[in-house]
């Protein structure tokens, strides 16, 4: 069997590394360094959400490869899809598929050239959304919640955002009380579970 040469990429370092370290437990790819990433058949992008700085990322990589791209995410919206498509993806998965067989079959997949179609991308982005819906966070919420996981302050966490502190009370207040969560390390630990941070 030949190994698919995958190359990786994630929006935070902690996410890299348990991207790396899983991928090379598999016999089915062979990862190769960063500097090599032009050789890779197949790239694999994990990120909670496309933000500017994944869609930077997608971008430069699309103009550097022609490779397909496996695209890990918490959240998708719609609206991004045109744009993942243009830039190579040939699949999104949900964050959970990092620990599973999903993404080395998708891998495969893409490193056989089999197309995906928008309808496909559609149908992944909807089952993404229908999944993280049951966690109840907003983005929003979500971005306030991984600042919070970081340590920030409320002010720290306003500037981050361009945020009022007041905006930031109220997201923190609308948020604990709807979810019955008891303080903000309880509502970290909730969004931990969630998968979403």
């Amino acid at each position: 069997m030949n190994q698919v040469k995958v190359a990786a990429w994630a929006s935070d370092p902690i996410t890299l590394a348990g991207l790396i370290d899983h991928l090379r437990t598999r016999r089915e790819v062979r990862v190769m360094p960063g500097q090599q990433r032009g050789e890779a058949a197949v790239l694999v992008f994990a990120a909670n959400r496309v933000t500017r700085e994944v869609k930077a990322a997608l971008r430069a990589a699309a103009s550097e490869t022609p490779a397909a791209i496996v695209f890990v995410a918490g959240y998708v919206d719609a609206d991004d899809l045109a744009e993942l498509a243009a830039w190579h993806v040939a699949a999104v998965l949900p964050r959970d598929a990092i620990g599973g067989d999903q993404l080395v079959r998708s891998i495969v997949a893409a490193a056989s050239g089999r197309e995906t179609s928008m309808r496909d991308l559609l149908h992944q982005a909807e089952t993404l959304r229908r999944n993280g819906d049951r966690t109840n966070l907003s983005p929003r919420e979500v971005d306030v919640l991984r600042l919070m996981a970081e340590g920030w302050d409320t002010a720290e966490i306003a500037n981050k955002l361009c945020y009022s502190e007041r905006t930031v009370k109220n997201v923190i207040y609308g948020m604990t009380n709807r979810l019955k969560l008891r303080n903000r390390p309880h509502a970290v630990a909730y969004a931990l579970r969630a998968g979403v941070i």
